[in-house]
């Protein structure tokens, strides 16, 4: 009975979507952490973000956190974002991959820049990743694994129970595999991160038209060989174009009225 008043107690709504979601982690908690973990793969990484193609994933972040920012505080969820430290890297990598961790630590691998093609390709994929900090997925992951191992005190208090347990909660919810990879997230984030990512490119200004041609070109890709990680755990590309185009409409509204301003 204890488990169920708390579970209904820690519930928090994903913006956008107005998901129910399990939140037994806070921002205040779990940010530091995300924040030790970026700068630690940064370390570990050759960044190329001062190239040409790093600039614009930078340039494409900054726009896409902006106006992001401003539909939170208009929506009353400028909470959400407290604490948040934009940062966009760009990686020399092979992978075809990019990721964000909480509070908006963004990196992109050189290997999906071919597939990004321009600017646009660029904020398709940003506007995804955004959007799992957005959702605050990773907090959710973490509330999850510290209520399935019975570590329910909150993070403090878990780190003083089990500190390598949670440690290693921690880098499940954030997706950090190791060796620059990232674990994968659930289909249902997934699908979740597709759809607001759509309406987060759009009120950036970027055409969310753009999008399944670039999942198209995405798909083509992986034909034939290992698919990339960025599509390891997403739905089939039809089912992922079909959703796409059915939110269309309300992304369109979202792009000509970024157009107007």
């Amino acid at each position: 009975m204890f488990l169920v008043g708390l579970i209904t107690y820690s519930c928090a709504k994903v913006p956008f979507s107005g998901r129910n979601q399990l939140s037994l982690v806070s921002n205040e908690e779990i940010l530091p952490m995300s924040y030790d973990q970026y700068g630690q793969v940064l370390k570990e990484s050759k960044l190329v973000t001062s190239s040409t193609q790093g600039q614009q994933v930078v340039r494409v972040g900054r726009r896409i956190a902006e106006a992001v920012e401003t539909y939170m505080r208009e929506k009353g969820y400028a909470d959400e974002l407290e604490g948040f430290q934009w940062e966009f890297n760009l990686i020399e990598s092979e992978q075809v991959n990019a990721w964000a961790m909480p509070g908006g630590k963004v990196a992109f691998y050189t290997g999906i820049m071919p597939i990004c093609q321009d600017e646009t390709g660029i904020a398709v994929v940003m506007g995804h990743e955004v959007a799992h900090a957005i959702a605050s997925h990773a907090r959710e992951r973490m509330s999850n694994g510290l209520l399935l191992n019975g570590l329910i005190g909150g993070v403090q208090v878990a780190m003083g129970q089990n500190p390598t347990l949670t440690q290693s909660i921690f880098l499940q919810a954030v997706g950090y595999g190791g060796q620059l990879g990232m674990l994968k997230f659930s289909r249902k984030h997934e699908l979740e991160a597709d759809q607001l990512g759509l309406n987060f490119m759009a009120l950036a200004g970027y055409d969310p038209r753009q999008a399944p041609i670039f999942w198209e070109r995405m798909n083509a890709g992986a034909e034939g060989a290992r698919p990339p990680e960025f599509l390891s755990t997403h739905p089939g590309p039809d089912k992922r174009i079909q959703e796409l185009n059915k939110q269309m409409a309300e992304a369109m509204a979202y792009y000509e009225k970024s157009n107007k301003q």
